[in-house]
């Protein structure tokens, strides 16, 4: 049997480890040069810098068992910031104390690992899903064809699931409601290492959401880099602002909520994610028409986070392979 999964993140890895393991043909296919989806790192002239998912938890049993397992082989590794929150009252150490994981020396050191041997179409933007006698034929942006596949799960965010979803009405109704929300992320190097006791800090005023010193996580060696993020509202409302212009208002932003002078700037980039997390949690888990032979999964399916993610393309492969 023949699996096309559509989105090389978490969730669409997930699924399609779950098929191999069970011994089915499975490739996989994603807009994007690189793995991972949204556990993206930005290699530049001033070093790497994780400029997605910033890092993970795990609380499902069966998701602690594969993050030991990961971290055994090196994929993965603990990180223990010196954490605060940030807000009106000012700084102060935030209480919560969840045991954080990052991917080693890179977030998207995760992804490669996993997808392994897992044949990976790249750079492939795929519009449409035509079906034929033979199954599921994968049309992408250039008109070339692919397939034809037994199955499809699609793993992507749920807007850009929902046109591929037109033979399913139910399905592309239940993607349709799951709204997400954009962001906005900058890198930046200093010039020199900044003087905090802080490594990262949820920040609950102003534009800034997150703020991180990138040098922190275990493997990244660029003592001055940092990460910032903006709230989902301040990203709604500058989508169409210039890059430079982001980087120079979140960096003013940084200032107010350290209340410190920053060092001299050597490089900044910003990165804008139009469907950065899910604006709402549902509990679908992931969502099926197994006789269409056509399923999805992501993180919106499944109460946001890396771990649903993970977890929802786990449950679409357990309910394809049931079908078959």
């Amino acid at each position: 049997m023949s699996v096309a999964v559509i989105g090389a993140g978490m969730a669409g890895i997930s699924a399609a480890l779950q098929l191999q393991e069970a011994g089915l043909a499975v490739e996989l296919f994603d807009k994007s040069r690189g793995t991972g989806g949204r556990m993206s790192s930005k290699r530049t002239e001033q070093g790497e810098f994780d400029i997605g998912t910033q890092y993970f938890t795990a609380r499902h049993s069966a998701f602690r068992a594969a993050v030991e397992d990961w971290q055994a082989r090196g994929w993965v590794a603990r990180w223990q910031p010196r954490l605060y929150r940030i807000d009106e009252q000012g700084l102060r150490a935030s209480e919560d104390d969840q045991q954080r994981y990052v991917g080693a020396p890179r977030m998207t050191a995760l992804s490669r690992n996993l997808i392994a041997d897992i044949p990976l179409h790249s750079a492939t933007r795929i519009v449409e899903l035509q079906r034929s006698e033979d199954g599921w034929l994968l049309i992408d942006s250039e008109a070339d064809h692919h397939g034809p596949y037994q199955q499809v799960i699609v793993a992507t965010p749920a807007p850009q699931a929902v046109p591929l979803l037109s033979a399913a009405p139910a399905l592309a109704n239940a993607a349709a409601q799951a709204q997400m929300e954009p962001g906005w992320a900058v890198c930046v190097g200093f010039a020199e290492p900044l003087t905090l006791a802080l490594d990262a800090a949820f920040v609950r005023c102003g534009p800034l959401d997150w703020v991180c010193a990138n040098h922190s996580k275990p493997g990244r060696d660029s003592a001055a880099n940092w990460v910032l993020q903006s709230t989902p509202a301040w990203a709604a409302a500058n989508l169409d602002t210039p890059p430079q212009e982001v980087a120079a208002q979140l960096l003013a932003a940084l200032a107010d909520a350290l209340q410190t002078e920053l060092p001299e700037v050597h490089f900044t980039h910003a990165h804008r994610w139009l469907y950065a997390r899910p604006a709402d949690h549902q509990q679908w888990g992931a969502l099926a028409a197994p006789e269409l032979d056509l399923y999805v999964c992501g993180d919106w399916c499944q109460a946001g986070r890396l771990e649903g993610a993970w977890l929802s393309g786990r449950e679409a492969a357990q309910v394809l392979l049931g079908r078959s």
